[in-house]
């Protein structure tokens, strides 16, 4: 893996284009985001969010066009070398186990092992407790105790844990999947501010959100999707709801064909 350096594009994208037979699903997105940086993205359902975001993760292999994670092209379209190379997704249904505690989630496939006296592995339970709260505390997140059942958390402490896991291995770029869209407004604020904390380890974050309030108040520039192009990108600090929803619904918006 490359360190990642405040020069380069922590994710590079180059005319990323996804067919499904005749549907155009991305048609030429274009973009970057740098580390440190957290970039909205918006659009409308249907508008190519989930694709886009899918190709990143590898979950999906593109038709055509580039990626590029801290400088190295992808070359495999998998979950795992997305993974290897420093991609990490927050996805809505936060894949936590809901019988594992708050610290078996957070090193969750990754478990930290040691070798026993016959040569058996054996879970280092200690040392990911000690991990897991360094991380926590670093994170700021404060959580109950780290062997309470995550079936036994709010929902906004559940985001957290799933947040905190993404960011365990120093990550280049967390993708966010619609983090506070089961939260109330008011739970949902601890998850945001967590976010705000996220560029301070120099990580890289893509935020999806039908919460226009949300990416407003978080992100320092939003690309708006519309029909698989990115359409605009703008800074959140010159924009308002009503613009967003101007360049989502296409009014405004030239040369979009």
């Amino acid at each position: 893996m490359i360190t990642s350096d405040n020069s380069a594009a922590a994710v590079s994208v180059r005319d990323l284009r996804k067919n499904y037979g005749a549907v155009e699903a991305t048609r030429g997105v274009s973009f970057e985001i740098f580390p440190g940086e957290i970039v909205g993205l918006v659009g409308d359902n249907g508008a190519g969010k989930s694709t886009l975001t899918k190709m990143i993760a590898g979950d999906v292999a593109p038709t055509s066009g580039e990626i590029r994670i801290g400088g190295n092209p992808v070359q495999s379209s998998s979950t795992e070398w997305a993974r290897d190379h420093g991609v990490e997704m927050v996805y809505q249904d936060l894949a936590l186990c809901d019988n594992l505690d708050i610290c078996a989630n957070i090193f969750l496939g990754r478990e930290i092992t040691h070798r026993s006296m016959l040569g058996y592995a054996r879970l280092s339970h200690d040392v990911m407790m000690l991990k897991a709260h360094q991380l926590l505390t670093m994170l700021d997140v404060k959580l109950p105790n780290l062997r309470e059942p995550v079936t036994a958390l709010s929902g906004g402490q559940r985001q957290m844990v799933a947040i905190a896991r993404s960011v365990a291995y120093e990550p280049k770029l967390v993708i966010m999947d619609e983090p506070t869209a089961a939260l109330s407004v008011s739970a949902g604020q601890p998850v945001l501010e967590l976010i705000r904390r996220l560029p301070q380890r120099n990580v890289a974050i893509l935020l999806i959100s039908h919460r226009l309030s949300d990416v407003l108040s978080t992100a320092d520039r939003i690309l708006v999707l519309r029909r698989g192009k990115i359409v605009a990108t703008v800074r959140a600090s010159e924009v308002d709801e009503g613009e967003l929803l101007h360049l989502m619904a296409g009014i405004n918006v030239p040369n979009e064909d």
